[in-house]
């Protein structure tokens, strides 16, 4: 017999639906059961693409000024890491160990722990002193270890 014949003892007009071939009073249970495990299936939660749901989509993109701190900020810590003793203790390192990969993911792991702890530091300080002071303080940190350091080579 095929799956798709009809068997003998119905005609071909006839539907065949095992539901109706219930009775009444168990079609009716049926289809309140269902009705209930509808109710009862949880509805997804709506999902936010943003951590923080004050940030509307438009400012979620990156704007050409955050292309401009992301470029200065990476030129300034690329110019100021070449050739300091941070680089050469790397390179005598990698020397040493002979394991330039090695000695390249630890290396870059320290640079970003401590850009992390430098970025959550700066943004505390921001949220409790203004911008132009922290300039101004900042400043003069870097006069005083430049006169410090003046002072030990003419000294």
């Amino acid at each position: 017999m095929k799956l798709d014949s009809v068997p003998p003892s119905l005609s071909a007009s006839d539907s065949v639906n095992p539901k109706y071939d219930l009775p009444q009073q168990v079609q009716i249970q049926l289809k309140e059961a269902s009705e209930i495990c509808a109710d009862l299936t949880p509805k997804p939660p709506e999902l936010s693409v943003s951590a923080n749901p004050d940030i509307s989509h438009e400012q979620k993109k990156l704007k050409p000024k955050h292309w401009a701190i992301f470029a200065s900020t990476f030129a300034t810590i690329f110019l100021a890491e070449i050739g300091d003793k941070t680089q050469l203790a790397i390179l005598l390192m990698t020397a040493e160990s002979r394991n330039p990969w090695i000695v390249f993911a630890g290396a870059g792991s320290a640079l970003i722990a401590t850009s992390l702890l430098g970025v959550l530091l700066g943004r505390w300080l921001a949220s409790r002193i203004a911008p132009r002071t922290l300039e101004r303080a900042a400043g003069v940190i870097l006069l005083a270890i430049s006169a410090v350091l003046l002072w030990e080579v003419l000294g």
